[in-house]
């Protein structure tokens, strides 16, 4: 950047980087954790169907509720079994602009946001963004393994450094890890005045048993749970976030989502996807069984999985995490260096796919991991 342009930029975004993970022409591309099946064929009729019916009209602004969009979210979130209404719905493009419109409405200067790193990348991003500022609570305090985050650990953070915002992510990334519901009911105590969001986006490939914050919103009006369509719908490109609030928080993010955020284009290929859900959720249990797999195979390597419920893994006990990125990329594998030291992050493709990286890394791991102690 230039200096004269750096100077007249705001002094807290100068110096940084930003976000960007690397989009490069290989083979086998897992590492932004997107669902490697395409949109089916009879999905992908109906978008076009959808898109064709409202083009006419696209000289007139979209709907600026998106009234049909959050009644079919609503219901969507609803199936799980705890009853969600459309005016506690909220959709943005892409669950980042949802984080954004939180940190608009709660956030900004003079208020802090807390967050357990390692985790989402994006959430210390936006949260500067916005002029707030974050705050780096951390995993693994105590008697806990190096990921983990318990109710005490994260309570305790929360009173110490009291912000105004706290965010917690279920499953994790880049870890993979879910969170019991313990912590979440333990960070809303501790935090009286504070927003706590739970970012769900991986919340559908969870393992049976693993529990939504959403069983929580009822009685809690500063409990925040986002989603995405970005990931099990296999809609990265669609750019389709959305929450599930308090309906009086909800109405708060009007404040600052700017005018008719969502375009007629977005609502029409959301609505369609939402139409075919069983459908297009179809591929998730294939997902995890190949997620699973990997779990189940790096060991044999010397390497150490980090047990999942997304559709990524961490994996651990390289010598040289940036170098073992490269020779993987040299055999046509991309994966995901997350800053971590001595691990990787890995997206559970297609068996193909899988087979691809395992393959890969197999020869490799003799000389890329830590001898044993």
């Amino acid at each position: 950047m230039r200096s004269d342009i750096e100077a007249l930029l705001r002094p807290d975004l100068r110096g940084r980087s930003a976000y960007g993970a690397p989009q490069l022409d290989v083979p086998v591309a897992l590492n932004t954790n997107e669902n490697s099946y395409a949109v089916p064929p009879v999905v992908v009729a109906a978008i076009t169907d959808a898109v064709a019916a409202i083009a006419g009209g696209l000289n007139r602004y979209p709907d600026r509720e998106f009234t049909a969009l959050r009644s079919a979210l609503a219901a969507y979130l609803s199936r799980s079994g705890t009853a969600v209404g459309s005016e506690a719905v909220w959709a943005a493009n892409g669950s980042n602009e949802v984080l954004l419109h939180l940190l608009q409405a709660f956030g900004g200067p003079g208020r802090t946001a807390l967050g357990f790193t390692p985790a989402y990348s994006m959430h210390p991003i936006i949260t500067t963004t916005t002029g707030t500022t974050w705050v780096d609570g951390m995993r693994g305090l105590g008697a806990e393994g190096r990921f983990d985050l318990t109710a005490a650990s994260a309570a305790q953070q929360v009173t110490t450094h009291r912000p105004d915002i706290v965010f917690l992510c279920s499953p994790n990334n880049p870890t993979g890890t879910a969170l019991g519901l313990d912590v979440v009911e333990a960070v809303y105590a501790a935090a009286p005045h504070a927003l706590v969001v739970v970012d769900e986006a991986y919340a559908e490939f969870a393992r049976v048993g693993t529990p939504s914050a959403l069983t929580l919103l009822a009685g809690r009006p500063r409990l925040v749970v986002t989603r995405t369509m970005s990931k099990a719908f296999a809609l990265a490109g669609a750019r389709l976030g959305y929450l599930a609030a308090d309906p009086d928080l909800v109405d708060a993010l009007r404040l600052v989502r700017m005018p008719y955020h969502l375009s007629s284009q977005t609502q029409a290929v959301a609505l369609a996807a939402l139409a075919h859900t069983d459908l297009m959720l179809d591929t998730v249990e294939a997902i995890k069984a190949e997620r699973d797999r990997i779990v189940a195979a790096l060991p044999s390597m010397g390497l150490t999985p980090v047990p999942s419920d997304a559709n990524f893994v961490l994996f651990g006990h390289l010598t040289d995490a940036a170098a073992t990125w490269r020779a993987l990329l040299d055999a046509g594998v991309l994966v995901r260096d997350v800053g971590v030291p001595h691990y990787l992050r890995v997206t559970a493709g297609t068996p193909q796919e899988t087979t691809a990286f395992l393959d890969a890394l197999a020869p490799l791991a003799p000389t890329h991991r830590l001898e044993a102690p």
